[in-house]
């Protein structure tokens, strides 16, 4: 792998991961102030992916991660469209 192939994973990762973030503070925002409608359903209705939990068990210490949820909506598509077009043009 080349220096620019990882760097551009890299920062594909960084935008997906800030996108997402962006797109479930929308969905709370839609949530909490969109009055109850069919667009406050459409806008806030997802898809949960559960991953875990992990369980590392070794000798003398012992930790659980997860269960990691990955919540899917169309604001959080939204999110990492707006973050994108934002790096792309900036960077």
């Amino acid at each position: 792998m080349s220096v620019a192939t990882r760097r551009r994973a890299g920062r594909v990762l960084v935008v997906v991961l800030i996108g997402l973030l962006l797109g479930a503070l929308l969905s709370e925002l839609a949530v909490r102030f969109m009055p109850d409608s069919a667009a406050r359903r459409f806008f806030t209705t997802s898809v949960a992916a559960a991953f875990g939990p992990l369980v590392i068990d070794l000798v003398a210490v012992g930790m659980t991660l997860g269960p990691l949820v990955l919540r899917l909506d169309f604001l959080s598509v939204l999110g990492v469209l707006v973050v994108a077009l934002a790096v792309r043009t900036w960077l």
